[in-house]
């Protein structure tokens, strides 16, 4: 029986959320949806409100069964560190309360992942985005673009922690130390391999 997996990845925000679904089948990756959530209110409380009902009815119409969401990158602004780790935590709450698996991933590691650099621009990013999916037209947004490639980044992460003996019993192989990229390695806990 083939093995399917569905990925929502979530690029968090207080303004505008970028989500994407994804489908992993065998050894190839198919966009099922994508789009961004516009958060229109006065307050962030307003906004963070739409966040969720926006992110809970993604989860409702594709029932996907893993989550990534990009985390908190500080930069030289905490101000927009603290708006956008509002907005992140919506993303994990609506996650988690759905019962989906959460994976959270640095954007360097997507850039990696997906186009190759961790310095790659959006621009890069998008073009990758299409060319990995196989998409038509590259996705309207970056928040749409980076969404995907979180999940994008996901699958990818399943993908080798399966063949390296970290799949379903999610208890890793010794011996699986050496084969496992640098990049994943950093996103699994410490001591666990």
């Amino acid at each position: 029986m083939e093995t399917i997996t569905r990925i929502l990845g979530i690029d968090p925000g207080t303004r505008f959320v970028g989500y994407g679904v994804i489908e992993r089948r065998a050894n190839s990756l198919v966009c099922l949806d994508s789009g961004c959530i516009r958060a229109e209110g006065d307050s962030i409380a307003e906004r963070l409100v739409i966040i969720y009902r926006g992110l809970r009815e993604v989860i409702a119409r594709h029932s996907p069964q893993a989550a990534a969401v990009e985390t908190v990158f500080t930069g030289n602004n905490p101000k927009t560190a603290i708006a956008i780790g509002e907005g992140r935590g919506v993303a994990l709450l609506s996650a988690a309360e759905q019962g989906l698996s959460v994976q959270g991933y640095e954007p360097a590691l997507v850039k990696r992942a997906v186009a190759g650099s961790g310095r790659a621009g959006k621009d890069q990013v998008r073009d990758m985005v299409r060319v990995l999916l196989q998409l038509a037209e590259s996705p309207e947004t970056d928040h749409e673009s980076d969404a995907l490639a979180l999940a994008i980044t996901h699958a990818r992460h399943l993908t080798t922690a399966e063949r390296t003996g970290l799949g379903k019993s999610g208890l890793p192989l010794r011996r699986a130390k050496r084969q496992v990229p640098d990049f994943i390695l950093k996103q699994l806990p410490p001591g666990i391999l």
